[in-house]
């Protein structure tokens, strides 16, 4: 098969980096891959994995038309059979340039809940088993599970990433208890829990030598920073670092003696061997455990809890406990690692999209997408209208399917599981 790849984004997040990591894992099975977007800090990750990139035209209100012009072209020249879109702006440029062709558009969406104008006939992927449920429900008839894999090979506590030359980089001290965390900056669903665990180190009984490692970047960099500077300050020391981006963060999962995440950012640090805590929103704080673990697989590494007044509370308790007890931060880690090596390998999750493009070709039915689901474009036209009238009153989520509200609001009238911590 010959397939084009377009990630919503090249910035590093865990929907682009899957997208790669698994256009990698289909490309070693004999397939031909292209990757296609704009350029972003994922482009040496790319090369790396000897994936063939070409660059899209700069998008702007999406979707974009010369980007559609564009992957015509490549369809025409290239005889490309499979047009993959991640998230709603490229799914919905890849159908429409599918339109007249021999190609067949799908899409994955890793957003915690997806965009409701996206054909219902449209082979689509999604993270978790409730969102499947979900838009099941809502009567999308080809919709299917792609949980985030991990690259075993390459995050996995036998490898050499220089975590001791990391620690030493950014003046981690001898003997202190490394909290990490691997996150985009960013106002929808992120930035809560980073300032509530910005604070759950000040929380923290001193001498237990917490430092939290913060590693990204993103347009919340400079609350982050600021709320960073009043705890170092307040405890007289660098109890929270901040490093930016880092191009590979692997490093700060080994590193670390405990992680915090959410997404395929959890999985990473669940395949260093470390001890996961399940960042959320509105307090929403879980150890990953046993007795957790259905919750997530059900959900996905993600939760929305119901005391968010207790937020950072609750992850100093957490983190108090853990720092407590070093056999059972190893027994979790143990736990956490054959969790990832027995269910989210790149290997397995190649095989399964493999299998999906298959099914994709052989049942075509493009052209009924675009002509059966005029509901659909109705939606669309609502969402661009409810964001504009939205920017006349302020500032708009720029990852609109991430944001709160339409985690809340779901096509089928239910959202994600709340679940909150006393």
């Amino acid at each position: 098969m010959k397939i084009l790849v377009f990630p919503h984004d090249l910035g590093v997040g865990g929907s682009q980096t899957n997208a790669i990591e698994i256009a990698a894992g289909i490309q070693r099975r004999g397939h031909d891959v292209v990757l296609f977007g704009q350029p972003g800090a994922l482009n040496k990750r790319i090369a790396g994995l000897g994936l063939e990139f070409v660059e899209a035209p700069r998008p702007s209100h999406r979707p974009t038309p010369w980007i559609v012009g564009a992957l015509i072209r490549l369809v025409k020249e290239r005889g490309i059979d499979i047009l993959h879109g991640y998230e709603w702006p490229p799914a919905l440029e890849c159908l429409l340039a599918a339109r007249g062709s021999r190609a067949v558009a799908v899409s994955t969406v890793m957003s915690m809940a997806v965009a409701p104008f996206i054909p219902k006939q449209m082979p689509l992927l999604v993270g978790t088993e409730d969102i499947l449920n979900r838009e099941r429900n809502f009567g999308r008839t080809r919709v299917e599970l792609m949980e985030p894999p991990v690259d075993l090979e390459e995050n996995n506590p036998m490898v050499d990433v220089g975590a001791d030359d990391f620690r030493r980089r950014w003046g981690l001290e001898r003997g202190s208890f490394v909290v990490a965390t691997v996150t985009r900056l960013a106002a929808e669903l992120k930035l809560e829990g980073i300032l509530s665990a910005i604070e759950a180190v000040r929380r923290v009984e001193p001498a237990l030598r917490i430092q939290l490692v913060i590693a990204g970047d993103g347009p919340a960099r400079r609350e982050v920073e600021s709320a960073a500077s009043v705890v170092n300050a307040a405890l007289g020391r660098d109890a929270v670092k901040l490093t930016g981006q880092l191009t590979d963060p692997r490093p700060a999962y080994a590193s670390a003696d405990v992680v915090i995440g959410m997404g395929s950012s959890a999985l990473r640090a669940m395949a260093f061997g470390k001890p996961t805590i399940v960042q959320g929103e509105r307090g929403f704080w879980e150890l990953v455990t046993p007795q957790t673990l259905p919750l997530f697989l059900r959900q996905g590494w993600y939760g929305v809890g119901d005391e968010p007044l207790s937020a950072s509370s609750s992850l100093a308790g957490l983190l108090t406990a853990l720092h407590a007890d070093p056999k059972r931060r190893t027994a979790l880690g143990a736990f956490c690692l054959k969790t990832v090596s027995d269910r989210f390998s790149l290997c397995r999750a190649a095989e399964l999209q493999e299998d999906f493009y298959r099914r994709a070709l052989e049942g075509q039915q493009q052209k009924a997408v675009l002509r059966n689901d005029a509901d659909a474009a109705r939606r669309f036209i609502a969402h661009q209208f409810s964001q504009h009238a939205r920017r006349l009153f302020g500032p708009v989520a720029r990852d609109d399917f991430n944001a709160m509200e339409k985690l809340l609001a779901t096509p089928s009238g239910h959202g994600p599981t709340i679940r909150g911590r006393s």
